[in-house]
């Protein structure tokens, strides 16, 4: 391998279900990704990732043996022991509490997604990429989820947002660039940073450079206005 070759991203996945597993080692490989090892439970999982210390883990909610929340405890536990490997839950499960519990210690390396997003296998690449980094990753039905609930609160500031400032926040919420943002809405930066601008002051939010700051801060409101649901 030449010098200015990047080496793969190595990623061990944990996956009780064997064809959900196989099928998507397959297609990460397929798509340049380094599958390290394979895991079906909650040991497993632990085991594999302490002994190879991968980049990256991907993984479902539930696993044996009790099928609650193992994937989420062994993400918490992964994250102590090894802060530079991120990961990825990938999970059927729209439930915010399921959010919540993954991200009760903060948004660095964490990546929460929708198992529809094993179709879109760019998107699941660029994640996985994203939290080996340290970034924060949303599924962005997720995000769309939370911020409908909060802005049909009685009261909620995010009633106050405009549609345009709504649809930053959301992609602010999956830990988006502002360039990202404005290549994804068409925009100049300048526009974008003036609609960010506007959505923190409405919040009560300082704004914040670094993208995870943001996105924690964020998630810090959207979980504090969900009181009372």
């Amino acid at each position: 391998m030449s010098e200015a070759q990047t080496p793969p991203l190595r990623v061990v996945i944990a996956e009780d279900q064997y064809l959900t597993r196989e099928g998507t080692r397959r297609l990460l490989e397929e798509h340049g990704v380094d599958v390290v090892a394979v895991a079906g439970d909650y040991d497993c999982v632990l085991e594999q990732t302490r002994t190879l210390r991968p980049d990256a883990v991907l993984m479902d909610v539930k696993m044996p043996p009790t099928f609650s929340m193992e994937g989420i405890t062994a993400a918490h536990v992964i994250k102590d022991e090894l802060p530079a490997t991120g990961v990825v839950i990938l999970t059927q499960h729209d439930d915010e509490e399921y959010v919540w519990a993954l991200l009760e210690h903060g948004v660095d390396g964490y990546g929460y997604l929708h198992k529809v997003r094993v179709g879109d296998v760019d998107q699941l690449v660029r994640a996985l990429h994203e939290v080996a980094a340290g970034g924060a990753v949303l599924d962005p039905r997720i995000v769309e989820t939370l911020l409908r609930r909060r802005s049909n609160k009685p009261g909620s500031p995010l009633a106050a947002l405009t549609p345009s400032e709504l649809e930053v926040l959301q992609l602010m919420a999956q830990g988006r660039s502002n360039r990202s943002i404005a290549d994804s809405l068409f925009l100049s930066i300048g526009s974008v940073e003036k609609r960010i601008a506007a959505v923190f002051d409405k919040l009560g939010l300082h704004t914040e450079g670094d993208t995870n700051r943001r996105v924690s801060a964020v998630l810090v409101y959207l979980r504090e206005s969900a009181s009372g649901w």
